[in-house]
């Protein structure tokens, strides 16, 4: 079940609670990747509320939109970097991007194993992908008051085990979200001291997102060269020839037939 464009828009940057998530995730991605100096960084799904510390530092900034979803215009002000596209089928060119953020698309998606092969084959060789996911076990994923109720929720070992399936391999994983998902005010005016709270005790059972880190595997092609023969078994005793019968003698001789 895909999100409007419109609903997501409105989520993230209208409402306080949406800032809130979007400060929190923002922080989670700058931690693992702190320098994306001269490198293509693009996001697939609702991704633009996470791009924007990227716009600084890299070489190009992509944002992907499934067409189930809808698309806006993005960065407000700027020139446009956002594209609508194919769930499974993007227009980009196979290995380029070397870092991408899947936020609101892989939950979503109702071909998930086509859309990770796809997610394979525009990562450049030795290139990053983070999913922001949903936690199962988390509060956020319980409400459909914010983005992180609809969709399919999972956990790290979900989330991995489907990532190895299809040539990655996991590197790291983070949680976000430890602020209850409502808009009254308490709980609004205190986020820092959840988030807080959270990351210290490592409390990433009541997390409301998580994110996975993942590299591309790609494996070595092997050498052509001069090809070997391995001799079967009969081939070793080749050559050789049965032992002669030892003469007779004594006795043995003489009562042999002339």
């Amino acid at each position: 079940m895909h999100l409007d464009v419109v609903d997501l828009r409105a989520f993230y940057y209208r409402t306080k609670l949406g800032r809130i998530a979007q400060r929190a995730l923002q922080q989670s991605l700058r931690k693992l990747w702190p320098d994306t100096a001269h490198m293509t960084v693009a996001g697939f799904g609702f991704a633009v509320p996470f791009l924007r510390p990227f716009t600084s530092d890299a070489r190009r900034v992509i944002s992907l939109m499934p067409a189930q979803q809808g698309v806006m215009a993005w960065p407000q002000g700027l020139p446009n970097h956002s594209v609508l596209v194919e769930e499974t089928a993007w227009p980009v060119a196979t290995g380029t991007v070397d870092r991408l953020i899947v936020a609101h698309g892989l939950e979503t998606c109702d071909r998930a194993n086509a859309l990770l092969e796809e997610i394979h084959r525009v990562l450049a060789p030795g290139g990053h992908v983070v999913f922001i996911v949903p936690n199962r076990s988390g509060m956020w994923a319980r409400r459909d008051a914010t983005p992180f109720g609809f969709g399919r929720p999972y956990s790290f070992g979900q989330v991995e085990t489907l990532l190895r399936a299809h040539a990655f391999l996991p590197e790291r994983h983070a949680a976000a979200l430890y602020t209850p998902p409502s808009h009254k005010r308490f709980w609004l005016r205190t986020d820092q001291v959840w988030e807080g709270l959270g990351r210290r005790l490592d409390a990433q059972v009541l997390a409301g997102a998580l994110l996975v880190e993942a590299s591309k595997q790609v494996y070595a092609t092997p050498r052509r060269g001069k090809s070997i023969m391995v001799p079967g078994p009969l081939d070793v005793l080749e050559g050789l020839t049965y032992p002669a019968p030892k003469p007779a003698s004594g006795r043995a001789a003489l009562s042999e037939p002339r």
